[in-house]
């Protein structure tokens, strides 16, 4: 068994095709199939079932992917080690971010990141917070960026305060309340919402403020997308809650204070486990001690 077939096996279950399996990893298909083929026979087990409509892992697959995922990415952490001990930074790094992040420009961080390491390659993916922190937990993802209620710390994972601010209302131009100084919960409690999927850490945040203050409101539409939350308040389907610094940014739309509005706090996580090479310049470049906690 080597490492190049477990790649292609990766490469299977990963696109569900032989196919675009082999055109990932460049090589004609019945090359890539035989490999597979002859990991199968040492194996003693199939790892596909093969129809002439789909691809899909075999109990024993299913066994199998794991491991081969985490002797794959030994085997790169090995390579970057080795390269990061005579001066080079190499690897992959990924990184995870709500939607709304506001504490850093994430875009020109990843940007002079990518000037410094050009041998590093940088992955991106979006999520809920709660998405997040399991992701950077199990090791799919090296650092992430949240949104969480004060109070709240992420579990199996390192993290740091970024920054600590204020919801505003986000309403259309023509709503009556576009031209308000600020307003309050008890007056935005008679509006229509739209708002984040209940039960997540974006959503819960203005949940308990208006919970804390004895008020109920009316959430008729919800979206997992801030760009979908921004076109429908902007057609003025309702109105949202945003962070301030991510809410006057969205064109085409009014801000209002809120006295007694959610407060949100932007933190960074990171694995409780030493870091890669990749992941520790990231990290470095962001102000944060990759160093084990003392105990």
């Amino acid at each position: 068994m080597d490492l190049q077939q477990m790649r292609y096996v990766l490469a299977v279950a990963e696109t569900a095709s032989f196919t675009r399996a082999a055109e990932r990893c460049h090589i004609v298909q019945s090359a890539l199939s035989h490999q597979v083929a002859r990991l199968e026979k040492e194996l003693g087990a199939r790892l596909f079932e093969r129809t002439s409509r789909r691809v899909r892992l075999t109990t024993a697959g299913e066994a199998f992917l794991p491991a081969a995922r985490q002797a794959l990415e030994a085997a790169e952490r090995a390579r970057a080690e080795v390269a990061a001990a005579t001066g080079e930074i190499r690897g992959k790094l990924a990184v995870g971010s709500i939607p709304t992040v506001a504490a850093v420009d994430l875009p020109a961080v990843l940007r002079d990141y990518r000037l410094r390491y050009p041998q590093v390659r940088i992955s991106l993916r979006v999520d809920s917070s709660e998405g997040l922190v399991e992701q950077v937990r199990d090791g799919r993802l090296d650092a992430a960026f949240l949104g969480v209620q004060p109070g709240f710390r992420p579990q199996g994972v390192r993290d740091r305060e970024l920054a600590h601010g204020q919801h505003v209302a986000v309403v259309a131009p023509g709503h009556p309340l576009a031209t308000a100084q600020e307003v309050d919960l008890r007056l935005l409690a008679e509006e229509v919402f739209v708002d984040f999927a209940a039960g997540s850490a974006a959503r819960a945040q203005s949940d308990e403020a208006f919970a804390a203050a004895g008020l109920r409101r009316e959430v008729a539409f919800e979206v997992s997308g801030v760009e979908l939350v921004a076109r429908m308040v902007r057609h003025g389907l309702g109105i949202a809650l945003l962070p301030a610094p991510f809410a006057a940014e969205l064109p085409g739309l009014r801000t209002v204070p809120v006295t007694d509005g959610p407060v949100r706090v932007e933190r960074l996580a990171w694995s409780r486990f030493t870091p890669s090479p990749a992941a520790s310049a990231f990290l470095a470049l962001l102000g944060v001690d990759t160093s084990p906690p003392a105990g």
